[in-house]
């Protein structure tokens, strides 16, 4: 048994943020199902986006974040993240020579699908990920220790089962340990890997989501799953992501003859947001036509992306021909466990922050780069919320309802369970390829496990797999219009009510615009 103030799950962008905004008369665990510079975040191209240049302003990039959400969005939450982004990006640059600048001294912005302004900031040219992962990782206080290889596996609740006081853990010769802590984070990312394709690290399968779950704690918008339109398509599988930067300097979408693909579909064409593009590529998959990133507009495409140039060259794309092959894959969770700002979920003593967290930003579809953002913004307010809170003794008799171990069924391979959710909760779905699913899924009798202890690490997996996996296909059922990233092609229109919706929204942000601009006026 080990005690601590703060125990954060994960190591994402959101987590590494947390832990070094943390007082250092905490003590804080951070505990990692692999290694701490295994994530999303860490594998992050594109960049974060933050409306700094000249001729932009953050009303523009809400504007374009609630019309990439699809109106879905919670107004006042990403209003409150969306302002704060400049600041949290110069807060970094200037303790740190981290993003990339121009000959002037400026930050070099980028330009990315459904941005109506080069508003995204990147480091490294294709490595902003890694680079602030490092920067923070270099920054971590003497107060926190690091355990890699270590799965959580259960929340621990309190006798009443009414507060969240510790989380069970796996090490990987699957001996056990309990850890008992005032406030427990779960920054685990989302469920990427539930599907055959994705751009997701390999241990991003939903866990923190189906934990949350387990214990109670409220989900929210599961359906919305985006799908990135351009993952490295090699031999019938996908290597890796091509960011939508690339698309932002200028290459375009193609089929085999080299037809552009996008013309004609929406204004943006090339960038218009990411479930058009995604929709798109998918219908000429569907009718046995490659599709390519036409790169030969872009000049010195290997020193502006030298990670992806690595990446293609390791399996063997050649890039003087100005192709890579691409198809869609599964990339962010719009949905999760449901929080407000800072991060607290509905169940006291339990917090969720980053992609596993659900604030509201994203709506039904994801703004490019506005994921890094969300977890800068989530990691600072959480620290400086936890380092003002008085803490109460942790009480450690602990709720005891399950008895005794009763198995699951057998249970599917990994793989099965990403082709049927790839073809039947993918990219088009349908009442019937859902409920498909859901007569799969509800073979196993997951409710009927009383006890995890007895499984083990790849067993958990797979069950918190097809737990994470139930929740999209329910709610996906539920949902019957076609919204952002939920696409119903029985339902392929968005419901009348929803616009009404949007329409409100829409008044209200355009009269808060007019008096910021009237307000801009008057002081200039």
């Amino acid at each position: 048994m080990i005690k601590a103030d703060v125990i954060i799950i994960g190591s994402g962008i959101a987590a590494l943020q947390l832990a070094v905004h943390l007082n250092e008369d905490k003590n804080v665990r951070l505990l990692t199902k692999s290694k701490l510079r295994l994530s999303n975040s860490y594998l992050a191209q594109g960049g974060i986006a933050a409306a700094i240049g000249v001729n932009d302003h953050p009303s523009k990039h809400l504007t374009d974040t609630l019309e990439a959400g699809r109106f879905h969005n919670h107004l006042e939450a990403a209003k409150q993240i969306i302002y704060e982004a400049p600041s949290l990006i110069r807060d970094i640059s200037g303790k740190g020579n981290v993003f990339d600048m121009d000959s002037n001294g400026e930050f070099s912005l980028g330009m990315e699908g459904a941005h109506r302004e080069h508003r995204i900031v990147h480091s490294g040219g294709d490595a902003t990920g890694k680079n602030l992962s490092e920067y923070f990782i270099e920054k971590l206080p003497p107060n926190l220790k690091v355990e890699e290889d270590s799965f959580a596996y259960e929340l621990v609740l309190n006798s009443e089962g009414t507060r969240c006081i510790g989380v069970k853990v796996k090490r990987q010769d699957e001996s056990q340990e309990i850890y008992y802590g005032n406030h427990i984070i779960l920054a685990t990312g989302g469920c990427g890997q539930l599907y055959k394709y994705s751009s997701n690290a390999k241990t991003v399968t939903g866990d923190g989501i189906a934990l949350a779950y387990l214990a109670g704690a409220e989900i929210m918008d599961m359906e919305f799953i985006q799908f990135h339109p351009t993952l490295l398509f090699v031999n019938g599988d996908t290597k890796g992501l091509i960011s939508e930067a690339v698309r932002g300097e200028g290459a375009i979408l193609v089929d085999e003859n080299g037809t552009p693909i996008m013309e004609g579909v929406h204004p943006f064409k090339d960038l218009a947001p990411r479930h058009i593009v995604s929709q798109t590529i998918h219908e000429y998959l569907k009718n046995g036509s490659q599709v390519y990133l036409d790169i030969t507009s872009i000049k010195n495409f290997k020193n502006r992306f030298p990670q992806i140039t690595e990446l293609c060259e390791k399996h063997g794309v050649d890039l003087t021909k100005g192709k890579i092959p691409v198809v869609p894959g599964s990339h962010f969770m719009m949905g999760g466990i449901k929080t407000d700002l800072i991060g607290r979920t509905s169940i006291p003593g339990l917090y969720a922050i980053g992609e596993s967290a659900c604030t509201g930003l994203h709506g039904a579809n994801r703004l490019a780069s506005n994921s890094l953002l969300e977890g800068l913004y989530q990691g600072k307010k959480l620290a400086e919320w936890l380092n003002t809170v008085q803490q109460d003794p942790i009480e450690i008799e602990v709720s005891n309802h399950k008895k005794g171990c009763q198995r699951s069924r057998k249970l599917p391979d990994i793989q099965e369970i990403q082709e049927f959710m790839m073809e039947r909760v993918g990219i088009v779905r349908s009442e019937m390829s859902l409920k498909k699913q859901k007569k799969w899924l509800e073979q196993f009798k997951l409710e009927e496990i009383s006890s995890f202890d007895h499984f083990s690490i790849s067993e958990l997996t797979k069950i918190f797999m097809l737990f994470t996996a139930n929740l999209i296909t329910e709610a996906a059922l539920q949902r019957t219009e076609s919204r952002g990233g939920h696409y119903r092609m029985d339902f392929p229109t968005e419901d009348n009510e929803r616009w009404l919706r949007k329409s409100i929204i829409q008044q209200k942000w355009e009269m808060e615009k007019r008096y910021e601009q009237i307000e801009t006026a008057l002081t200039t």
